[in-house]
């Protein structure tokens, strides 16, 4: 999927996301394509391509040759206006049209895997559409299984991606899979009160002025971030990097991910871009094209950016901050005339927030599901250390925003290396959980929390966040007993590879010292 080779070619990719079994709304069709898996194992410590793991099937389930796909990308050739392009949603008719005139020669079929990254295969346009359409393809159960020994894939013009749900022989979700684990919590919440979850997502990067390549070969050693001051909402700054961020909007955009701005953060080349609210399903397969996006876009240009939580240690860490309302009818079901602190909202606005914080510690593993995600939790740092709710309070892990229809909950403790379907579904799961059994939250938190005395604390390790994971009766009931099993499988894994690496610090501290 090519985001842009250089800025003065018109370069043609992105996605197209093809209906499947259903939509989430009868207003906006949120359903990707399905891919058809088998016996998915948890992953073993190693490669995960062992004897125990079959093969599955990609399936596009057959579609209503009328529904529009969503979200064609285009890579505008910036000088220039006389180029044809084509943006937004597309139709199937649509899509075969541009593959007879090669205008659309290439169709990545793509799926979110454990770690969140885009997996998948590309296939030209005419097999896609005369094989794959229909009677779906191959592919590989242990995507759902691997470690992050995997090629990167490189960028190619005139692409289309479809977004896949992962389905099994009966073309029943595959529980497994993060977009069928935030679906499941998306039907659960509307089977409670028919209510439609809105969402937004707030990641931040840091962008280097080294390749992925060199920064690899140095061992990512002295990288050199792009911006040598502090350029928190500072133009003068940011118009530095506009080289790469004026395109990443530009080209996000032309995707039909639409944005709403960029600024620069606290750290030496550190940006945050940020897309509209959607509904959560939307807003999450948003979040997964933005960062592919990015990506690749940098890659291009011959330099790099990282959705690490904490890339470097003299840095503050990379946030990805989600905000969640409930709405219903049209309205935000969160507005109400109760007062909770300094906030005016409904009983289901006070009992979700009081689920969502009940629930983090034994979920925390899916807001920081990485070893390097728990340095970024630094006392004064921005990055919440310990469980309160305040009224846009950024030293909170809870912060309430807007009133009325504006009313949300943002929570601040998930990292920019969030699986985003998997901390969207915990979020959910935990909200529904508290306006079903009435969980009142604590009260408000006035000032600093970092300060705060007999406040309960986040885990401090992928260790000890796993550990509340398996013992969490609320997260095998939420998830199934299989799954749980799976996913404190696969951070059991994470931490054994850990474990078992000699870092830099190790030999710095003791290869003379000792």
């Amino acid at each position: 999927m090519a985001f842009a080779r250089a800025a003065a070619r018109r370069l043609l990719g992105g996605r197209a996301k093809f209906t499947a079994r259903s939509a989430t709304s009868a207003s906006r069709d949120l359903t990707g394509s399905a891919v058809h898996h088998q016996d998915l194992q948890p992953p073993v410590h190693g490669h995960s391509r062992n004897s125990r793991l079959e093969n599955g099937v990609v399936r596009l389930d057959k579609m209503e040759r009328s529904t529009p796909s969503r979200h064609m990308c285009t890579m505008p050739e910036l000088p220039s206006e006389k180029s044809s392009t084509v943006t937004g949603m597309i139709t199937v008719a649509e899509l075969k049209e541009l593959a007879r005139t090669k205008t659309i020669d290439t169709v990545v079929v793509g799926l979110t895997d454990c770690y969140g990254r885009l997996v998948g295969k590309r296939y030209t346009a005419d097999f896609f559409l005369e094989s794959a359409v229909d009677d779906g393809t191959h592919a590989c159960s242990y995507l759902l299984a691997t470690d992050m020994d995997m090629e990167p894939v490189p960028g190619l013009e005139k692409t289309a991606l479809v977004l896949c749900d992962v389905v099994q022989d009966d073309h029943e979700l595959a529980p497994h899979a993060p977009r069928s684990i935030l679906r499941n919590q998306i039907k659960a919440a509307q089977a409670v009160g028919k209510f439609t979850p809105m969402a937004a997502s707030e990641l931040e990067y840091f962008l280097y002025k080294d390749t992925y390549e060199e920064s690899k070969n140095r061992g990512y050693h002295n990288l050199k971030p792009a911006g040598w001051v502090r350029e928190d909402y500072h133009i003068f700054q940011g118009t530095r990097g506009e080289y790469f961020h004026g395109p990443a909007r530009r080209h996000l955009e032309a995707s039909g991910v639409p944005v709403e701005n960029s600024k620069g953060e606290f750290g030496l080349g550190q940006h945050e871009l940020n897309v509209k609210y959607a509904e959560v399903l939307e807003m999450a397969d948003r979040h997964s094209v933005y960062k592919q996006c990015l990506k690749e876009l940098a890659d291009s240009m011959g330099v790099s950016v990282t959705f690490m939580a904490k890339p470097d240690a003299a840095q503050p860490g990379s946030s990805c901050h989600i905000h969640l309302s409930l709405w219903e009818n049209g309205r935000n079901i969160f507005a109400g005339n109760q007062t909770l602190g300094s906030t005016k909202c409904s009983d289901e606005f006070r009992w979700f927030l009081g689920g969502w914080m009940h629930y983090t510690p034994e979920l925390m593993c899916f807001y920081a599901p990485n070893v390097n995600s728990y340095k970024r939790y630094v006392s004064g740092s921005w990055a919440p250390t310990q469980i309160a709710w305040s009224r846009d309070n950024r030293t909170a892990p809870f912060r309430v925003l807007g009133s009325g229809k504006s009313l949300r909950i943002e929570c601040r403790l998930p990292g920019a290396d969030c699986n985003v379907y998997l901390a969207f579904a915990a979020a959910l799961a935990s909200g529904m959980d508290g306006i079903r059994n009435k969980i009142e939250p604590p009260p408000q938190l006035e000032g600093n929390v970092y300060f705060a005395k007999d406040l309960l604390t986040i885990p401090q390790s992928l260790g000890a966040a796993t550990a509340a994971f398996k013992d969490s009766k609320f997260a095998k009931e939420m998830l199934g007993e299989d799954v749980h099993h799976h996913y404190h499988h696969f951070f059991d894994n994470e931490l054994l590879a850990y474990q078992q690496a000699v870092t830099d610090w190790e030999k710095a501290r003791y290869f003379e010292q000792i």
